[in-house]
């Protein structure tokens, strides 16, 4: 390809866009950015987008395609062109992300626990009870500090209104935030200028925001907390993360075969004999950590676990039992939760939501299949899910025969036009749709990472983020009120 990139010509096409205003003019954040982007020399950012495609190779950042029989790995598709997020619009975002995780927090202890929610019929108790994550092992659990959902990754997107919503929770397991902290690793050296001109708000902080949340969790009087991170193992998607995360904060990855339960208490093996375990930060579902409680055949988690943990021997982050929140259609109740426990009106709204277990909505949904996003309530990855508008005939008539065979395991949604991002396509920039996902950390008090993964739709059209779907991330730049001085360990030099 040949010719200087510049944004001249981008169109904004009707969508809200992240970087220009509908009249095709930078946002007063972007403008630092789009003026670096139009001054570079022809071929420079192609170059640089090719440099950070090699880095990300080497740094083994990849993900498995999964249906091919070669075994094929690629890189998790990356795009230079960062989102940004202005300091006022991110207080906002984050004070509503605080408020949903407290109110998450206090219903998933409810529910295991008092009840009182279903008592005052808040949310019917068909929907909780025939939940397919709510786990009745769980019912009277304490955890430590009272706290079940440390570490929350929560969707959000913003429709062509302007206004931010949430998509979905995200509390069993969430994923991505070392894609977070390695493109701006990558973006910090090939944009040192702009990066520092735009006073971008630090991530490279989230490991040990995160080993202080997990060794708060820790039993009384023990004085030096032994943490571990538990993966199923290499073969798992999210492997590479688990690494990172491990060696980011200093603390051993282990198996479910290197742990061991002796006399009520978790040990670790090593080279010199048992280790005791204090805290764990489970990277493996609540059906596969302890087979004397969850699924008997499992391979990948520790027999004896959950007494441990019960009799609090050991803590385990997130508390089994929270995915009972990720659910989409308990999803729907989260504003009447907020109100409920406290007494407050949501800051971040949801996204309107049909749920198929009532008669009227299911009715509206099977006469509207051409107009919704239709999901299922436990799916994830962007699969069982239609996006009607896009949908052939057949794949509507599926949906329907589904939806009426088990309704309470779905939900539908209107089709919101996501907001976009420029991108780079071959020799120019045209929008590409987005969402967020920002980290939320629950330890002696709520912290959330400023900005978080922006998930891009790489097909043009396409409103499907995943990247077993197609999908890609940027960089996500939240902006500082004021300049901050940061103390930064990575070296800014270009790659």
């Amino acid at each position: 390809m040949s010719g200087k990139l510049t944004f001249e010509g981008y169109q904004t096409e009707g969508f809200h866009d992240e970087l220009f205003n509908n009249r095709g003019q930078p946002r007063p954040g972007a403008q630092v950015l789009v003026d670096f982007i139009d001054s570079l020399p022809e071929g420079k950012l192609r170059e640089r987008q090719g440099a950070i495609e090699r880095a990300l190779h080497r740094m083994g950042i990849t993900f498995a395609v999964y249906g091919d029989e070669s075994g094929t790995e690629k890189i998790f598709p990356f795009d230079i062109v960062p989102r940004i997020v202005e300091a006022f619009e991110w207080n906002h975002i984050a004070a509503g992300l605080k408020q949903r995780i407290r109110a998450l927090n206090l219903f998933i202890d409810d529910i295991y626990n008092e009840q009182d929610v279903l008592k005052d019929q808040i949310i019917p108790i068909e929907l909780v009870t025939a939940a397919a994550s709510f786990r009745r092992q769980c019912i009277g659990l304490r955890p430590p500090k009272g706290v079940w959902c440390h570490i929350t990754g929560t969707d959000l997107i913003r429709h062509k209104d302007g206004a931010v919503y949430v998509l979905e929770d995200n509390l069993r397991c969430p994923s991505g935030v070392s894609y977070v902290l390695q493109n701006r690793l990558l973006m910090k050296r090939s944009f040192p200028l702009a990066f520092a001109e735009s006073n971008v708000r630090p991530v490279f902080d989230y490991p040990i925001k995160l080993y202080e949340t997990l060794v708060q969790l820790a039993p009384e009087h023990v004085n030096n907390p032994q943490v571990v991170v538990l993966t199923p193992g290499i073969y798992n998607s999210a492997y590479y993360e688990h690494s990172f995360l491990a060696q980011q904060m200093g603390v051993e990855l282990v198996e479910g075969r290197d742990l061991v339960v002796k006399d009520g208490f978790v040990y670790m093996r090593t080279t010199d004999g048992f280790q005791r375990v204090d805290v764990i930060y489970r990277r493996i579902d609540d059906d596969f950590i302890d087979p004397t409680a969850f699924r008997k055949d499992s391979m990948l988690g520790v027999p004896g676990l959950m007494n441990a943990y019960r009799s609090g021997r050991v803590a385990l982050a997130n508390a089994p039992g929270t995915g009972i929140a990720d659910d989409k259609v308990i999803y729907a109740y989260v504003p009447d939760f907020i109100r409920y426990y406290l007494d407050e009106e949501p800051i971040l709204p949801n996204v309107p939501t049909y749920i198929c277990a009532r008669e009227e909505d299911r009715k509206y949904v099977l006469a509207n299949l051409d107009k919704l996003v239709v999901k299922a309530a436990n799916e994830a990855g962007g699969y069982g899910m239609l996006v009607g508008p896009h949908a052939t005939p057949e794949e509507r008539a599926e949906f329907a025969h589904k939806v009426q065979e088990d309704p309470r395991n779905y939900i539908a949604q209107p089709t919101l036009s996501l907001s976009r991002v420029p991108t780079l396509v071959d020799d120019h920039f045209e929008g590409r749709h987005v969402d967020l996902r920002p980290y939320i950390l629950y330890g002696k008090d709520v912290w959330v990472l400023p900005g978080g993964l922006t998930r891009v739709a790489l097909r043009k059209g396409s409103l499907v983020v995943n990247s077993s779907q197609g999908g890609g991330s940027k960089d996500t730049w939240v902006l500082a009120d004021v300049p901050e001085q940061v103390v930064d360990s990575e070296a800014e030099r270009p790659i």
